[in-house]
């Protein structure tokens, strides 16, 4: 990575924590880290959860040496992404270690590891990179469980020499984990519990907000604006406990819930307009909108663990053709119903 594109982050990873100075191993300099977190570390945070600069929240790839570490020291491997490193060296507060970041372009480890970034390839470029060998006796690398899906441990040991051992699922379980590098069930479990859901919901909705704005203000369509507020907002809060398995399924049910109140309003509460309008916008409501709900609870497939990759391009194959004729038979509805309100038919 050029170092002109440093982010703000980057500097200060790079720069406050080093306290001016570096740790020489082989004559090779090692960034040197805490694990406090400065004023600066929690504003990139904020900005990242809300989606600001989204890309952009990054440390620059390589070794840190977080404390003072030995040439005995373990090594933990994390992503680049800023609130994945963080939570690793915040977790070993009070320990002296080595800390990997791989390039995963600025993305969290469990993502990168699906699409390749967090991966064989690039680990065993980066212990080539850093000289690895050089800086440490043992051939140990304590990579997080949720990397699991884009390392081949035995082409690792292949390739570098190095063994891979995969620590627990979430950082704040280490320091109890490397007591004696034994994970308790709980430890390899991956929970998705509502903080967790809560935490995606202000960068979906930043990326909603357009949207919004557009069939808020210039459409004036409630019925969108609660489509739209139902697959950022209300879905993630509501997953665990929307009936069926498939996220597209589920947001079909929460979307077709969501629109049922306006649909009985303008069935029950419109008497003024024949039966056959009124029909029309039932149609609209119980069928153009949902599919919005649906398509945007797709968002979430990359950070639940009520999927997985085969099941994702399943849901795709099977429900976005029926969302697709749903969403195209309700606009056709809705279009017809306002040229006859533009005709005064």
């Amino acid at each position: 990575m050029n170092m002109t594109t440093t982010s703000a982050h980057d500097e200060q990873v790079a720069k406050e924590p080093m306290s001016a100075r570096q740790v020489d191993s082989s004559q090779l300099p090692i960034a040197s880290i805490t694990s406090q977190m400065t004023a600066s570390n929690h504003w990139d945070h904020f900005l990242a959860r809300w989606g600001v600069n989204r890309s952009g929240h990054r440390v620059e790839p390589g070794l840190y040496a977080l404390g003072h570490p030995t040439p005995d020291s373990s090594v933990f491997v994390t992503a680049n992404y800023t609130l994945s490193f963080d939570a690793l060296r915040s977790a070993l507060a009070g320990q002296d270690a080595y800390i990997m970041a791989l390039d995963t372009q600025g993305i969290n480890v469990w993502c990168a590891a699906g699409k390749g970034t967090f991966g064989t390839d690039e680990l065993v470029h980066r212990i080539e990179a850093t000289q690895l060998h050089q800086v440490i006796r043992h051939r140990v690398l304590i990579l997080p469980q949720l990397g699991a899906p884009g390392v081949a441990a035995h082409e690792v040991k292949k390739r570098s020499g190095f063994r891979v051992e995969y620590g627990p699922v979430r950082a704040a379980d280490l320091p109890e984990y490397l007591r004696n590098h034994q994970a308790t069930p709980e430890m390899r479990r991956v929970s998705f519990s509502l903080r967790d859901r809560l935490v995606l919901v202000p960068v979906e909705l930043v990326y909603a907000l357009i949207p919004l704005l557009i069939v808020g203000v210039v459409l004036r369509s409630g019925g969108a604006v609660a489509a739209i507020l139902a697959g950022v907002v209300l879905f993630p809060i509501l997953l665990p406990w929307i009936p069926t398995h498939d996220l597209s399924t589920k947001g079909l049910i929460l979307g077709e819930v969501v629109q049922l109140p306006f649909a009985l309003a303008v069935l029950l509460g419109r008497p003024e307009m024949v039966w056959w309008v009124r029909a029309g916008w039932v149609l609209v409501y119980l069928l153009a909108f949902p599919p919005i709900t649906a398509f945007l609870a797709l968002n979430f497939t990359g950070s639940t663990s009520f999927t997985s990759k085969t099941g994702v391009r399943r849901e795709i194959f099977a429900y976005i053709p029926v969302m697709a004729w749903m969403f195209g038979i309700g606009i056709v509805a809705m279009l017809a119903l306002y040229v006859r309100r533009i005709l005064g038919a």
